[in-house]
C-alpha cells in the first residue's frame, strides 16, 4: 500500500465519492446505450473541483497539484470506467501548453471551458516519433498536410495540438478544428471514449499557431508523453483493482459443490498472485509520478516501466476476472466485460507493454 499525505488522501477520497455517484460504470452504460461518448456538464463539475487544472500553473488559472494528484484522480476514473478528457486535455495537452508557456488555452482547460486534444500518432501503433505530416512555410504562417490517427477526445476538441515536420525540425501547432481543410472523422472505441481520425488537406494557419519547434517542441512533447504514460498507468491500475475486488467478492458469494468458490485453494493462489502484481504495479506508478513531479532524469524510464507493467497487470486482472466468473463473465449483463474492454483500450493508448519494453531494451543497448 502506498503511503499518502493528508492532501493526497483528500484528493483520492473526493474523487472516489464524486465518481461513484456521478460517473460510475452504470453511467458508462447509459452513455454507450444512448450513443454518447461524454458528458460536458460533468466535465464542468470536475473542473470546478480543480481536476482540470492539476497540471496547470496557478498563474495560468490552474491549481498546480502535480502528477501524483492527477494519478489519484485517474485511478478512481479507472475504477469507475469514467469517460472524460482528463488524460488527453487536462494532463497531456496542459503539459504541452505549460512547457511552451502558453496561458490562454491552458486557462480554458483548467476552467473547463475548453478541451484541447493532442494529435500525434499517424500509425496503427503508438509511434509519435514517426511524423509524416508537413508544415510548409507560407507567408507568415504554414500550410499543413497529413493525417493523424486515434486523436483521443479529438471529436469534441475545441483546439488540437498537432505535431508536424518543418524545415527546422518537428513543430507543435495549435489548430482550430473548424479551419478549412480540416476533416475530423469520429472513431468508435472499445471503451466508449471519444476519439477521431484527422485529415489535414492544405490547411492554412498563421504564425500565431506555432507553439514551438525544434528542441523546444521535442521537449514539450516528451514531457506530455511522460506524464501521460504515468497517469494513464494509474488509470489502468484502477481498472485492475476494481476488477480484482469484484472478482474476490464474487468468489465469496458463489457456491459450487455446497461451498463458496473462495474455499478452493487453486483460486486462492490465483487471487493472491493477482494481488501481489497489483501492489507491485502501484509501487512502480507511484515512483514514476514522484519522479515526474521532482523533474528527475529517471522519469522517462520509470514512466515507460509503469505503463508497460500496468498494461500487463490489467490484462491479467481482467482475464482472471472473466475466467473466475465463468461463462457469465463474457456477457454484457455483467460489468466485468466492460472492464476487459477498458483495459485493452487503455493498454494500447500511448504504447502497450511491448512498445515500452522495446524502448527500454534499446536504451540499455540490447
Amino acid at each position: 500500500m502506498i503511503l499518502l499525505t493528508e492532501e493526497q488522501k483528500m484528493v483520492r477520497d473526493m474523487a472516489a465519492g464524486f465518481l461513484a455517484e456521478k460517473a460510475s460504470v452504470q453511467a458508462l452504460r447509459t452513455q454507450r446505450d444512448a450513443g454518447r461518448t461524454g458528458n460536458p456538464a460533468l466535465n464542468g463539475e470536475m473542473a470546478e473541483m480543480g481536476w482540470f487544472g492539476m497540471l496547470t500553473s496557478e498563474a495560468a488559472g490552474g491549481v498546480d497539484m502535480g502528477a501524483q494528484a492527477a494519478g489519484l484522480v485517474a485511478e478512481e476514473m479507472g475504477r469507475n470506467l469514467t469517460t472524460s478528457p482528463f488524460l488527453s486535455s487536462a494532463v497531456m495537452a496542459a503539459t504541452v501548453l505549460r512547457s511552451v508557456e502558453e496561458t490562454e488555452w491552458a486557462g480554458r482547460i483548467a476552467s473547463g471551458e475548453a478541451v484541447v486534444a493532442l494529435a500525434m500518432d499517424e500509425h496503427i501503433k503508438h509511434r509519435p516519433d514517426m511524423i509524416g505530416t508537413r508544415a510548409e512555410a507560407s507567408g507568415n504562417g504554414f500550410v499543413l498536410n497529413g493525417t493523424k490517427r486515434f486523436v483521443c477526445d479529438g471529436g469534441a476538441a475545441d483546439r488540437l495540438i498537432v505535431t508536424a515536420m518543418t524545415e527546422d525540425g518537428m513543430a507543435l501547432l495549435l489548430l482550430d478544428p473548424s479551419t478549412g481543410g480540416v476533416q475530423v472523422d469520429p472513431v468508435k472505441t472499445l471503451d466508449n471514449r471519444d476519439a477521431a481520425n484527422l485529415t489535414l488537406d492544405a490547411v492554412q494557419v498563421d504564425g500565431a499557431a506555432l507553439l514551438a519547434r525544434g528542441e523546444d517542441a521535442e521537449a514539450a512533447l516528451g514531457a506530455a508523453l511522460r506524464v501521460g504514460r504515468a497517469v494513464g498507468a494509474a488509470e489502468l491500475v484502477g481498472v485492475s483493482k476494481e476488477a480484482a475486488e469484484r472478482t474476490v467478492a464474487y468468489l465469496k458469494e458463489r457456491k459450487q459443490f455446497g461451498v463458496t468458490l473462495s474455499r478452493f485453494q487453486a483460486l486462492q493462489h490465483r487471487a493472491a498472485d493477482l494481488y501481489t502484481q497489483i501492489q507491485t504495479t502501484e509501487a512502480v506508478i507511484a515512483a514514476a509520478l514522484k519522479a515526474i513531479d521532482a523533474g528527475e532524469d529517471e522519469a522517462e524510464r520509470l514512466s515507460r516501466v509503469a505503463k508497460a507493467k500496468a498494461a500487463k497487470t490489467a490484462s491479467l486482472a481482467v482475464r482472471e476476472a472473466v475466467q473466475m466468473h465463468g461463462g457469465i463473465g463474457m456477457t454484457d449483463a455483467l460489468d466485468i466485460g466492460l472492464f476487459m474492454k477498458k483495459a485493452r483500450a487503455c493498454s494500447e493508448y500511448l504504447g502497450d507493454a511491448s512498445c515500452h519494453a522495446e524502448w527500454l531494451l534499446r536504451a540499455r543497448g540490447l
